[in-house]
C-alpha cells in the first residue's frame, strides 16, 4: 500500500469542488484513475446506486463525542482526552456538566465488554438532535486543520438528521454528479443509516446502528439484481443498511439497529459495487471493501493509488467494480 497523505481540509478550502477530488477505477482489467465528476462514464444504464441520506448533526461537545441516542433517552458517548488525542476512560457513575444546563451520568460501557463508548443518561431529557444542534460543534481529529461548518460536513443530499460523524463517502456526489448519472439512465434511490462515532484513533468492528431501508428501495434493489445490473453502494454505511435487511438474496423493508459486521465469514449478497473514501490498512471498513470486491481487487486498488490520493473524510474516493 503506497505511503498515505490525510486531507486536511476540504478539497473547497484547496481551491476544488467537491466533485474535483480523484477517483480511483478499480476493476479486474485494471485502475483508472479520474476524478468524482467523471463517475457516470463508469456505471451503465439499468445500475443502481444507493445512497444514505442521514445528515450528519455536530456532535462534539466539550471533552466529548456523542456517537448516537438509545431507545429509552439515553446516549452512547465517547469520552475524549484533554488534548483530543483520543479516547479517555471515564469512571461509572460520574457527571459531567454540559452546556445549557444539561448534566450526564454516566452509566456503563456500550455495548458490554468494550472501555471506548458509555451509555449515559443526560438531565434533565433533552432530545438529542435538537441539543447537538444548538449547543454542539462538527467532530474533528486530530488530522484536520481548523474548524469548518456543519455545512462543509454534510452529503447535498442530507435530510435526515442522525449521524454523528458524515457519511463521506457521498460527499462527492454534487447535483451535478446525480443529474449526470440519471441521465445515462443510473437509478438513484435512498435509505438512511445514522453513523456512530468511528473514533479514528481505534480501529474496531463497527457499533450497533440505527437503519431503515424503505419498501421502494429494497424494490429497485430486488428488481436491479433480477436485470442483471449492478447494485452501487455509496459507502460502507449503505452495504451494512442493505445487507442488514438481505434474506435469502432479497431485500425486505427494514428498520432498527443493526450489528451486522461485514467480512470473510459474511460476504456481501445484494451488492455489487461500492463508492467508498480511503481508509487505513489496519481499519474495519477494509474487511467491509473485502466482503464486497474481495481481498485481491481491494489490495490491488490501493496498491495502484499514486502518493497525490489524499485520505479520510475530506479527501479522494474509490470506486469498486468487482463484477467488470
Amino acid at each position: 500500500m503506497t505511503a498515505t497523505h490525510d486531507a486536511t481540509v476540504p478539497p473547497e478550502a484547496r481551491g476544488i469542488s467537491r466533485d474535483g477530488v480523484r477517483l480511483a477505477v478499480v476493476t479486474p482489467a485494471g485502475t483508472t484513475h479520474a476524478v468524482a465528476r467523471d463517475l457516470a462514464s463508469y456505471l451503465s444504464p439499468g445500475d443502481l446506486l444507493v445512497v444514505n441520506t442521514s445528515a450528519t448533526v455536530p456532535s462534539a461537545l466539550p471533552g466529548l463525542h456523542v456517537s448516537t441516542s438509545l431507545d429509552d433517552g439515553s446516549w452512547v458517548v465517547e469520552l475524549r482526552q484533554p488534548d483530543n488525542s483520543g479516547p479517555a476512560v471515564p469512571v461509572p457513575g460520574e457527571v459531567l456538566p454540559l452546556p445549557g444546563g444539561v448534566s450526564l451520568r454516566i452509566v456503563e460501557p456500550h455495548p458490554p465488554g468494550q472501555a471506548r463508548l458509555w451509555r449515559a443518561v443526560p438531565t434533565p431529557a433533552v432530545d438529542r438532535v435538537a441539543y447537538l444542534s444548538e449547543h454542539g460543534s462538527p467532530i474533528r481529529y486530530p488530522y484536520v486543520r481548523g474548524s469548518w461548518p456543519i455545512a462543509a460536513h454534510q452529503n447535498v443530499y442530507a435530510a435526515h438528521p442522525g449521524s454523528a460523524e458524515m457519511p463521506s463517502a457521498g460527499r462527492p456526489l454534487t447535483a451535478a454528479v446525480l443529474v449526470s448519472l440519471i441521465a445515462v439512465g443510473v437509478t438513484v434511490a435512498p435509505l438512511v443509516l445514522h453513523t456512530g462515532v468511528a473514533s479514528q484513533e481505534k480501529h474496531e468492528p463497527p457499533q450497533p446502528e440505527e437503519f431503515a431501508v424503505p419498501a421502494a428501495t429494497a424494490r429497485l434493489v430486488d428488481s436491479t439484481r433480477r436485470a442483471g445490473r449492478r447494485v452501487v453502494a455509496v459507502g460502507t454505511t449503505v452495504v451494512r443498511a442493505l445487507e442488514s435487511a438481505a434474506f435469502d438474496g432479497r431485500v425486505v423493508p427494514s428498520a432498527g439497529w443493526t450489528s451486522l459486521v461485514l467480512g470473510p465469514s459474511r460476504p456481501a449478497t445484494v451488492v455489487s459495487g461500492l463508492l467508498t473514501g480511503l481508509h487505513e490498512p489496519e481499519a474495519s471498513h477494509l474487511d467491509l471493501l473485502r466482503a464486497v470486491a474481495g481481498p485481491d481487487l481491494v489490495s490491488r486498488g490501493y496498491a495502484d493509488l499514486t502518493p497525490d490520493y489524499l485520505w479520510h473524510e475530506f479527501g479522494d474516493a474509490m470506486l469498486l467494480l468487482p463484477g467488470d
